[in-house]
């Protein structure tokens, strides 16, 4: 009997091994997939999205974003929305010293010698310890990079400097998949710097990584993958005498699932419901207790029935000079930023998303977006972006503009710009690039686009408008004209009715489009500059010296309009980093000099970025979920870090 069972048991093996081995075919056609004599196209039925190094699956759902406390600021920049939040991973715990140390070691090892800037740009301000009236000297010197602070969370880091270490952290791992499948060797960095592995790099000019293969340069790993389209000749006459030739090889797509998706800053909204872990204070879908902190209960002791009851949930100020309680009985454990996983994780597994170290998210902030905002995966900040290309329409080859060349000369990342106007034309969806202020109460985001507008929005008495027709986006800043661009840019020629301007030194500049044509006869160097006939340079990152030295940046040539209430003034250089221009005039303020550009007129800018979840500095107010505060996206604070989230692809539910 018990062989009989054991015959049964193979036969049923079997023929479960040759089902699964059948083909699978296109219900719309019947050709095969994954066949190379049907074409060769692949599909990949039950895929499974892994999970990221470091990130934690947070299940979407719907939820009320805002207040969920007494507004004590009456602020009144939180009102309670009804949104829904997609699936989606975040870092179980703040991003480390030890982490961002990693991304500087890294900078500092491929940009050894050229670009060195790149890993300076990317440093923490250490300085931003520093108190008037106190002693944090220590800090200052030892807290990034001393070992007893490796496990304590990075500070110092503007809301740019995070999103770049998103940004390497993304290339970074998907580099490692690479290694891990076999598709690349196993390597660091090659010293030719700008050559090493960057995801759109890889995904649209590939050639130009020179991604390493072995040392015979014969079918080692090569940056391809096997093509299972192969030409009829070629199938005919046997393929293994054609491996990892010709066609036969091909570089990994978005198709192929392989790469993870990017690492970023997560939204207001993303975090805000990874703060609240609703999924541990529900049955079914009734939500029987709404949560003012990320644990459970409306206050900020443990509640639990051992030796930590009555302890601190997070770390946070009690009281006036109050940071970490009485010696012999330290209820929260730290003075100043504590390790990342000292207290208790909520439902999600997520630890300190209240107190510790405040954190970046990627909104830009508005008093109002809670009125405004979509219903479904809200965010404000869009500006969108496409590649500085230049595709063949008929072999389709696609070359890096001069502008992206040099970019990716010196940062090995593809250069993007905003979308145009006048592709924007057509949509309906969106009619600009840039979307940080749109609906939020400026003149220039009420007036409706279309020529039937509303007359109440145009009339002329209540804007003081110049007549009733309605607003439509400028191209141009209007301080532009022929009388003043050349105090602007010494020697420029303003051209075409005001929509470019020739520079002295033979570049024109196209002011729509947002970019620029080099003169015949420049010449590119090794170290990434463009030296025009005149003997005048481009600089990385854009910048232009003049053959007497002088310099023009790309914010005085690629200029954005906005409303008064938000103007930024001659505040900085737009570059890729940019920097506090010092006003000697206004040493205190510093925030515009009121001649080529207006003086800020509000603290509220398109640069301004959202920081929630308090700090070891901040009283228990701060700690919920709901509150928000802003700062200027090139600023940084002591008590203020960020961690990373990445989107969930597909299904919302993660397979068990």
């Amino acid at each position: 009997m018990r062989n009989k069972i054991l015959i049964i048991c193979s036969i049923l093996t079997v023929i479960f091994v040759i089902s699964s081995c059948k083909k699978q075919t296109s219900s719309t056609t019947g050709w095969n997939y994954n066949d190379p004599k049907f074409g060769g196209f692949q599909n990949h039925p039950g895929y499974e999205q892994e999970t990221g190094p470091g990130l934690v699956f947070i299940e979407g759902g719907t939820f009320t974003m805002g207040r969920n406390e007494q507004d004590l600021l009456f602020d009144w920049n939180n009102m309670p929305r009804r949104v829904t939040v997609s699936s989606f991973y975040m870092d179980e715990t703040e991003v480390r010293n030890i982490d961002y140390r990693e991304y500087l070691y890294w900078l500092s090892h491929v940009y050894s010698s050229d670009y060195r800037f790149l890993y300076h740009q990317a440093l923490p301000d250490s300085l931003a310890f520093r108190r008037r009236l106190g002693d944090n000297e220590p800090l200052v010197e030892n807290y990034l990079r001393h070992p007893a602070y490796e496990e304590y969370p990075v500070v110092n880091v503007s809301w740019i400097q995070a999103a770049k270490y998103c940004e390497w952290r993304t290339d970074r791992v998907n580099e490692l998949i690479l290694m891990r499948e076999g598709i690349i060797d196993k390597y660091l960095a090659p010293q030719d710097q700008a050559k090493h592995f960057n995801l759109d790099a890889y995904n649209i000019t590939p050639e130009n990584l020179d991604l390493p293969v072995d040392e015979i340069g014969k079918g080692g790993p090569d940056g391809k993958i096997q093509n299972l389209y192969v030409d009829p000749a070629v199938l005919k006459a046997g393929r293994k005498a054609q491996t990892n030739t010709g066609d036969d090889r091909r570089w990994v797509g978005i198709s192929d699932g392989i790469f993870l998706p990017r690492y970023r800053l997560p939204t207001e909204a993303e975090w805000e419901f990874a703060s609240l872990a609703n999924i541990g204070n529900t049955v079914d879908e009734l939500l029987y207790e709404k949560r003012i902190y990320p644990w459970n209960g409306h206050y900020v002791r443990n509640d639990s029935r051992g030796n930590e009851r009555g302890q601190m949930m997070a770390n946070f100020v009690r009281g006036r000079g109050d940071m970490m309680g009485q010696a012999g009985r330290l209820n929260d454990h730290n003075d100043g930023a504590g390790l990342v996983k000292d207290y208790w994780p909520n439902d999600y597994g997520l630890y300190c998303m209240a107190g510790n170290v405040n954190e970046w998210v990627s909104d830009v902030y508005r008093d109002l977006t809670y009125d405004d905002m979509e219903e479904y995966r809200p965010y404000r900040g869009n500006v969108f972006e496409e590649y500085q290309l230049i595709v063949d329409p008929r072999s389709g080859e696609v070359e890096l503009t001069p502008e992206a060349q040099n970019y990716f000369d010196y940062s090995g990342k593809i250069l993007k710009k905003p979308v145009r106007s006048e592709d924007c034309f057509s949509r309906e969806n969106y009619t600009t690039a840039d979307n940080r202020n749109y609906l939020d109460g400026d003149l220039e985001s009420l007036i409706p686009l279309s020529a039937g507008s509303d007359s109440y929005w145009t009339a002329t008495e209540r804007y003081n408008r110049e007549s009733n027709a309605p607003k439509l986006p400028k191209q141009v800043d209007s301080t532009l004209t022929a009388e003043n661009v050349g105090d602007l840019y010494p020697g420029a020629t303003l051209m075409n009715g005001g929509t470019e301007v020739l520079l002295p030194n033979g570049v024109r500049v196209d002011l729509q489009n947002g970019t620029y044509t080099l003169p015949t006869g420049h010449e590119k160097n090794a170290d990434g500059t463009i030296v025009m006939p005149d003997g005048s340079i481009i600089l990385p990152g854009g910048k232009m010296q003049l053959s007497d030295g002088s310099i023009i940046y790309p914010d005085q040539i690629f200029r954005k309009n906005t409303a008064d209430m938000y103007k930024e003034g001659n505040w900085g250089e737009l570059g890729e980093w940019g920097f506090g221009q010092y006003d000697s005039n206004n040493p205190k303020i510093n925030k515009g000099d009121g001649i080529n550009n207006r003086a800020m007129t509000s603290l509220v800018t398109d640069r301004s970025r959202v920081f929630k979840g308090g700090s070891w500095r901040d009283r228990a107010y701060w700690m919920t979920p709901g509150s928000r505060r802003f700062l200027d996206e090139k600023l940084s604070r002591d008590d203020l870090g960020f961690r990373c989230a990445m989107a969930r692809l597909g299904s919302s539910r993660k397979s068990k």
